[in-house]
């Protein structure tokens, strides 16, 4: 076992995620045994409780607790990377440059572990070096069933910067969806709060973001504001409607839960829409019938944002999955039939 250390941050792992930085430093920590010493308070940022997603700021003192040596413990194997997951990954590639790979995420594939996924885009992304030595890093997430694009950074400096782009929300994010209904007016904003609430089950599986008036978030005991423009682009009588959103901020399930709100839940969508309701033309259930399929209906369509490090505006668009693809055939719809950008009017 190791003693106790205070290692200071310098400045060239500042904005990087705690537990990236210490597998950086001891490569044979696994990512649970750096969970628990979070949770138990062992490992902590200027004497305080932090969690392994804590980013690290230029100054900062990080406590390790006592650990043991690399002999002592065993090292989590690296997923195997087979042949049919190389060309899946490398076929969902959309853009590559020297900094940055975009994905065009296919739907039903996780973007990390977590319970019960072993397979998933950060365990895969070895198939993406494409000669670099180290794999590409995420610097955001998509959900299991939600498909589009996706961003990797091919190097730590990209990362951090593309990762503080989005949190300063200076890119752009354009998702399309079949809603149920037609939501009116055409052209929205979406301003209810959200807080989790808690599933069921030892894992809290089903736990699911609600609703929170405007009003009340402020009085609300881990509500978070959460903001989301719609646009109303095609319909299908009073039945369905192909709508594009933009989301202003990036709360978990954002778009799934604020459709549902509003009375116009997204086609598939069985945690906010119920998985058993047809919709039948007044605005509700999460399944249409026919052949629609009974897949999530919701793909993250482009992103806009500043290239880091030559300064150009770059925008990635990504064609629809099969699924949405033979639905909007079925609703005599075309990708081009939509607007460049929906929400000019309220820019």
């Amino acid at each position: 076992m190791s003693r106790v250390q205070n290692i200071t941050i310098g400045p060239g792992d500042t904005d990087q995620r705690l537990d990236r930085w210490l597998k950086r430093m001891f490569p044979h920590v696994a990512q649970g045994r750096i969970e628990k010493m979070c949770r138990k308070g062992e490992l902590r940022v200027d004497g305080g409780r932090v969690k392994a997603s804590t980013r690290l700021e230029t100054g900062q003192s990080v406590r390790i607790p006592p650990l043991p040596e690399p002999g002592q413990i065993e090292t989590r194997p690296k997923l195997s990377i087979n042949n049919a997951d190389t060309k899946l990954m490398q076929s969902m590639v959309i853009y590559k440059d020297d900094h940055i790979i975009a994905l065009n995420k296919t739907p039903g594939l996780p973007t990390q572990g977590g319970s019960k996924q072993t397979r998933h885009i950060d365990g895969m992304s070895e198939a993406l070096c494409f000669g670099y030595e180290e794999k590409p890093r995420l610097v955001h997430r998509l959900d299991k069933d939600t498909s589009g694009v996706l961003l990797l950074a091919r190097s730590r400096e990209a990362a951090q910067k593309l990762t503080a782009a989005m949190r300063h929300r200076e890119t752009r994010k354009i998702y399309w969806a079949l809603v149920a209904g037609v939501p009116t007016p055409y052209l929205g904003e979406i301003r209810y709060g959200l807080i989790k609430a808690a599933g069921h089950g030892k894992s809290g599986e089903g736990e699911k973001m609600h609703c929170v008036h405007p009003r009340e978030v402020d009085r609300t005991d881990g509500a978070k504001r959460a903001h989301t423009l719609y646009a109303t682009l095609y319909r299908v009588a009073s039945r369905a409607a192909w709508v594009a959103m933009e989301p202003i901020t990036g709360r978990t399930h954002q778009l799934r839960a604020h459709m549902a709100e509003i009375g116009h839940p997204i086609i598939g969508d069985g945690k906010y829409g119920g998985s058993g309701q047809e919709n039948l033309g007044d605005g509700w259930g999460a399944q249409m019938g026919g052949d629609i399929s009974r897949k999530l209906h919701l793909h993250a369509r482009s992103m806009t944002f500043e290239h880091p490090f030559t300064g150009k505006e770059l925008t990635v668009t990504a064609p629809l999955p099969e699924h949405m693809e033979r639905s909007w055939d079925t609703l005599g719809w075309t990708e081009d039939l939509a607007a460049k950008d929906p929400f000019e009017t309220l820019q």
